[in-house]
């Protein structure tokens, strides 16, 4: 083989190996990044992930929001009219949050199976409501799974 043949083919390989390597990073990045979406029955039936991020959705329970002491720790349960998933959040809540609204909220399960939240979201006005709360609470006869956002 001559050498411009050879040093062609060396540097196609590395190419090659280089596109392979970005490939990797990049899927790696997407999949560290890739956060569920489940509703307040998935997570009592234990379907949500334990170690990982996730979404959760719902209906805040009228009369479940507390505030044990003076701090910025607010604590009430999310339903789907199915289930109820007790959620706390360290921080200022949504101008819109209110008990009976819609909201999604995302973070992770502990250990004694409380959602700690590290951040709320209030839907914006009366008529819309996150398309992943909406087909949660829509469809109580269908079993649901985690879905991609």
């Amino acid at each position: 083989m001559k050498t411009a043949r050879k040093q062609r083919l060396i540097l196609i390989a590395l190419m090659v190996i280089g596109a392979g390597v970005a490939t990797a990073f990049a899927l790696k990045s997407f999949n560290e990044n890739l956060m569920y979406f489940f509703p307040p029955s998935d997570v009592a039936a234990g379907k949500a992930p334990k170690d990982a991020l996730f979404r959760l959705g719902g209906m805040v329970v009228k009369g479940s929001v507390e505030r044990p002491d003076k701090s910025m720790l607010v604590r009430f349960k999310l339903t789907d009219f199915k289930q109820e998933v007790t959620v706390e959040y360290t921080g200022i809540l949504p101008d819109l949050f209110r008990e009976g609204q819609g909201i999604v909220a995302h973070g992770k399960l502990n250990p004694q199976g409380v959602f700690v939240a590290e951040e709320v979201l209030a839907k914006h006005d009366e008529n819309y409501m996150p398309p992943e709360v909406a087909g949660s609470l829509q469809k109580p006869d269908k079993p649901t799974t985690g879905r991609q956002l």
